[in-house]
């Protein structure tokens, strides 16, 4: 499946940052290059918007992380993570993904959810067929939602071209010394 795409077409870019953690450290334990995902995913159209939807955590470690996807041209969404009585955890951010793109659409040509949740079948849905936006995901095939990848116009595979994708892990093994490639905008 392939899509034609211009230059242009105005572009937004949803990253469910969660998802594709997840994914990263359980298929391929590594970390993301979510720079290198942006600028192939807009694939030199014209960007309007990347946010990156994150979790922030009482230590907070991951504000490195935060500062170097703004510097990759990433804006950040933060919620913080909800501990519940018990120890539960909880840190959801498909709402507020699904609720930006849906007010971002009219002023988008294109619409690219970064995530493999087959939770966001509907949101593909609505902006297809009642906002007339092209909508493209990507997410890693192995752990990405069958019916997500066939509502989609177009799918890039992430897993296709993994080391593209990823740092540290695979990457690592890889190398021999120096530093790693992106690495500023790792997860």
């Amino acid at each position: 499946m392939s899509v034609i795409k211009h230059k242009e077409q105005r572009v937004g870019v949803f990253i469910d940052t969660q998802n594709l953690y997840h994914s990263a450290k359980n298929l391929h334990r590594a970390k993301v290059n979510f720079g290198q995902i942006v600028k192939d995913a807009v694939a030199e159209r014209a960007l309007i918007r990347a946010v990156a939807y994150v979790i922030a955590t009482e230590s907070g470690e991951e504000r490195a992380f935060f500062e170097a996807l703004g510097k990759a041209g990433i804006e950040t969404k933060t919620k913080n993570l909800q501990i519940f009585a018990g120890g539960a955890k909880k840190a959801d951010w498909d709402v507020g993904l699904a609720v930006d793109a849906i007010k971002l659409a009219p002023k988008l040509d294109a619409v690219v959810i970064v995530s493999g949740d087959g939770d966001f079948v509907p949101l593909v849905e609505y902006l297809k067929f009642h906002e007339g936006c092209q909508v493209e995901v990507v997410a890693f095939g192995k752990s990405a939602s069958s019916k997500l990848i066939e509502m989609a116009d177009d799918f890039i595979d992430l897993d296709s071209e993994a080391r593209r994708y990823l740092l540290g892990g695979m990457r690592r093994r890889e190398r021999k010394g120096g530093a790693e490639s992106g690495e500023e905008t790792r997860s």
